[in-house]
Formats: C-alpha cells, structure tokens, sequence
C-alpha cells in the first residue's frame, strides 16, 4: 500500500513537471521570429588620401531570429551629405550570431555583404560589425552597433547606429 502511494505521488509530481517544463518552453521558444527597428545612422567615409566625410543618416533593419543564437538580418540606409560624398543608399544582407548575457540584454555579431551607393562611387563588398540590444517593453528593445560596411583599399565606411527594434 505504501509503495502504491508513494509510486502515484512521484508520477503525479514528474507529470506535474512534466507539464510545468512543456508549458515554460511553449512560451520561452517562439522562433522564428520577426522584426524590424529604425536607426540613427552615424556615417563616415575615411579616404586614405584627404579628409574623412561624415553625416547622418536613417537605416530600416529588418530580419528573423531562427534561436536564442542566430538571425539573419536586412540593412537599408540612406541620407546624409557631406561636400562631394552623398549617401544615396545603403543595402546588406547579414548573418547575425547572437550571445545573450541576461535574460533581457544580447551582444551580437553581424558579417555579411553590403552594396553603398554615393554620388561619387557605387561598390560593395564584405561588411562586419558588433553591438548589443536591451529589451525596454516584451517586444520593443534600443540598441546601438558599429559597422564597417565598406573596407577597400582606398577609403573606409563606417557607421554607429542607435536605435530601436519591435519584434512580432
């Protein structure tokens, strides 16, 4: 008799468990997941020869996040003018590894391809940079990155962005 109860009690707490688990990783792991912010972009154009450019701009992000780890993320930017370079436009695709140091802050890595368009010149090429995110609200989070969006032999694109992201 003893061992009978003993037996339903441990079915009913792992059962319990059980479902307390299921139910925790139902809510935790909506993936994937999609979002799109708007940013502050903080451009500057650093020829080898002559002085830098810099302006500010405005760039779109958008792209899914596949788990707590990667996303795959879309840039568009444009604005901003500084003597003869103006920033026509801005366009990338962007592989993105994601670390998250709590349960609502996460330092990311972006490497992926970029094409800049300015008045003077239109190139693409490799891009990188880092930042990190800090949730404000369940689905809105500001966040701030650096970018190298453009590294060629003769002059380098850089931007710092500084905004915020909604996720649906």
């Amino acid at each position: 008799m003893k061992m009978t109860v003993l037996s339903l009690t441990s079915a009913a707490v792992l059962l319990g468990a059980g479902a307390f688990a299921a139910s925790a990783q139902a809510q935790s792991f909506n993936y994937p997941e999609g979002y799109i912010g708007g940013d502050a972009m903080f451009w500057n154009l650093d020829p080898d020869r002559g002085s830098s450019l810099d302006s500010t701009g405005l760039r779109l992000r958008g792209g899914s996040q596949f788990n707590d780890y990667f996303a795959l993320e879309g840039h568009l930017g444009t604005g901003g003018s500084d003597g003869p370079a103006e920033l026509d436009y801005l366009a990338g695709i962007y592989a993105k590894g994601i670390a998250p140091i709590a349960p609502n802050v996460r330092l990311y890595g972006l490497a992926g391809m970029t094409e800049v368009d300015f008045d003077l010149d239109r190139e693409s090429g490799f891009s990188y940079g880092g930042g990190a995110e800090v949730d404000i609200a369940p689905n809105l989070a500001v966040g701030a990155d650096y970018m190298r969006y453009l590294d060629k032999s003769d002059y380098d694109f850089d931007a710092a962005s500084v905004g915020l992201r909604y996720r649906f």
